[in-house]
């Protein structure tokens, strides 16, 4: 096995490129690799696209135009845990626009379908905490959020 990690495949259906670009465009440490095509021997049409090597986040992936048979659900998402309520905010923001939509407890679908979860740095610890009334008001606050609201969450683990 490569000791290079793993790469993330997501399909899509004739936007795959559009798509790098969209995700390079949000995150730091991001770029567009290598672009291959069909050729004759298909299955899509020749000459178009049919990967796109990208990095974003530092974490490589391949979109691929794999054609209509595949969409992507909520069993599978990606988690950024973000440091503090402005880049919660930049997350939300670019990932929901131009078609996407918010949704329960952090976690949202981009203009593609693919689920992310907003999550601030530290809700794993409060949610963990050994004290449990902590625990349980930090459960309570964030399941009735979409998009987490950092001070909220605070409040609730202090018990404010």
């Amino acid at each position: 096995m490569s000791t290079e990690g793993f790469v993330t495949c997501l399909w899509f259906d004739g936007q795959a490129e559009e798509a790098a670009h969209y995700y390079v465009s949000i995150f730091k440490n991001s770029g567009i690799g290598r672009v291959s095509h069909y050729s004759d021997a298909g299955p899509g049409q020749a000459g178009s696209v049919m990967t796109v090597e990208f990095t974003a986040n530092g974490q490589k992936f391949v979109a691929l135009n794999g054609g209509p048979e595949f969409r992507f659900n909520e069993s599978v998402s990606f988690q950024i845990f973000c440091d503090g309520q402005e880049e919660i905010d930049y997350y939300w923001t670019k990932l929901t626009e131009g078609g996407g939509e918010p949704g329960p407890c952090g976690w949202l679908k981009d203009r593609y379908g693919l689920s992310w979860q907003v999550v601030p740095t530290g809700l794993v610890e409060m949610v963990s905490d050994p004290d449990p009334e902590k625990a349980a008001r930090t459960t309570e606050a964030f399941m009735s959020m979409s998009k987490f609201d950092v001070a909220a969450l605070e409040k609730a683990h202090a018990g404010e």
